[in-house]
């Protein structure tokens, strides 16, 4: 996501970086690279050319022109443009009475069926109780698909097949809501490959009988330039609160988060970022424009390691590292929570400065790495795990073979590629402990700690 437009603002800005004196000619060949780096991905004309507009007006101003880093300065400007146009970090409409209802609209394919199970699992972690609504009758596969969902959420359910109308179906599903003491309700309504008026009727009548504190158009961040189109669309139509863009980790050009926002005014409130329940983020302007212009999400990264670590056992590793005692049943361990926040490449972009090294860390596969490590550490006895000392050659070749590296016709030489991957390992580890003994013993050397 992002990707192609990152890559070239951070090649923009870092010749703008190197020239020490800016002039206004200068500016303006800059920019006029951002506004084709701002429409090749997918960013409307009008907005784009309204954000160069803005962005000029204070880059050819003396804060910039005369001061002592004037390329970071242009950097500075565009990051805070850039948030504007995102607009602020949306908040759902949740205080009145119960239930609360959020409809969810959108065309056909855009994943609001997935997208209100993840809505009804977020809330549920805050503490409310959500029920969902099957009000899609235009697409079978919908009913069955979002009662699939909530059975494995184990989150309340509501339908009646297709053979009743949406607006009825809604009606009928928020009534026992409301007796059954529910505090939120999800309405999925159905799609359309394109705008009509049967579709706008429809969603219209759904809203006037369960007045929603909450209507959020669920938009693909791959519908490119038809994006202003379909979210203005809605917005006349039916009345918009906010919007989730879906498919954010997919390799669409991004454009669409920038355009439907600033076409509409009304908020992004979250992002989905993969297709597991869990993966809708909370949208932040300031956290995806830093990501845009390849700063990384920090924020992101700790609150993900928040939500992951368990308090007491990131206390307890803390002090078996202290201690350096810290051995590969407490490596594995560690794995296991990271393995929770999400893919290591897609943790690697959080990072500052990372995310120009996206296609090296993706061709080093650091995710599947990970799952080797994990077959060799499980394939060991436990002893081995407490003191990988024991290991001689005989054991490495039956850990090899219990972590798949198993010679045939094709590749006589796989068992021999897990014991020297084994060897790497406890290369790695033996450095670890190296280090952490050090630390313990206060040597660790000031240039050392700086690289670790």
């Amino acid at each position: 996501m992002f990707e192609s437009l990152t890559n070239k603002l951070q090649d923009i800005f870092d010749r703008l970086s190197q020239r020490g004196v800016l002039t206004e000619a200068m500016v303006d060949e800059a920019l006029r690279e951002v506004r084709f780096a701002l429409l090749e991905a997918d960013v409307s004309l009008a907005v784009a050319k309204d954000f160069i507009k803005r962005v000029r007006e204070r880059a050819i101003g003396a804060e910039v022109l005369k001061a002592l880093k004037p390329g970071q300065m242009v950097v500075k400007i565009v990051h805070e443009e850039l948030v504007a146009t995102l607009g602020e970090a949306g908040k759902l409409n949740l205080n009145g009475p119960s239930p609360r209802v959020i409809m969810l609209v959108g065309l056909q394919g855009s994943g609001k069926t997935t997208t209100a199970a993840k809505l009804a699992l977020k809330l549920r972690k805050e503490g409310r109780r959500p029920m969902l609504i099957a009000a899609d009758t235009q697409r079978p596969a919908a009913v069955d698909q979002l009662r699939t969902l909530a059975k494995q959420l184990n989150i309340e359910f509501y339908d009646e097949g297709t053979s009743a109308t949406p607006p009825d179906i809604a009606y009928r599903g928020f009534k026992k809501a409301e007796a059954d003491g529910v505090t939120v309700v999800i309405i999925d309504t159905a799609g359309r490959l394109q705008i009509d008026e049967t579709l706008m009727n429809e969603v219209a009548e759904i809203k006037r009988r369960t007045n929603p504190a909450e209507v959020l158009l669920v938009a693909s961040a791959m519908i490119g330039q038809e994006a202003v189109k379909v979210a203005e669309g809605f917005n006349t139509k039916v009345g918009i609160t906010g919007m989730i863009l879906t498919m954010m980790d997919g390799d669409a050009r991004g454009g669409a988060a920038i355009s439907m926002r600033a076409a509409t005014g009304v908020p992004i409130k979250f992002v989905g970022m993969g297709e597991k329940p869990d993966a809708l983020d909370v949208f932040y302007p300031e956290r995806m424009a830093e990501r845009i212009l390849g700063m990384g999400d920090v924020m992101t990264l700790i609150e993900k390691a928040q939500e992951a670590f368990d308090q007491k056992e990131a206390e307890r590793m803390a002090k078996k590292f202290m201690k350096a005692e810290f051995n590969l049943d407490d490596f594995l361990s560690q794995m296991q929570q990271v393995k929770k926040m999400g893919p290591i490449s897609n943790l690697l972009n959080l990072i500052p400065g990372l995310s120009r090294y996206k296609e090296e860390i993706e061709n080093a596969n650091v995710d599947d790495q990970f799952k080797k490590l994990e077959a060799i550490i499980r394939s060991m006895t436990p002893r081995e795990r407490r003191d990988p000392g024991v290991l001689n050659a005989n054991r490495k070749k039956r850990i090899a073979r219990g972590a798949g590296y198993v010679n045939s016709e094709k590749n006589p030489g796989r068992e021999l590629q897990g014991i020297q991957e084994i060897n790497q390992l406890l290369k790695q580890f033996r450095e670890m402990q190296r280090m952490m003994k050090m630390v313990k013993g206060g040597k660790l050397p000031p240039n050392l700690m700086k690289g670790f």
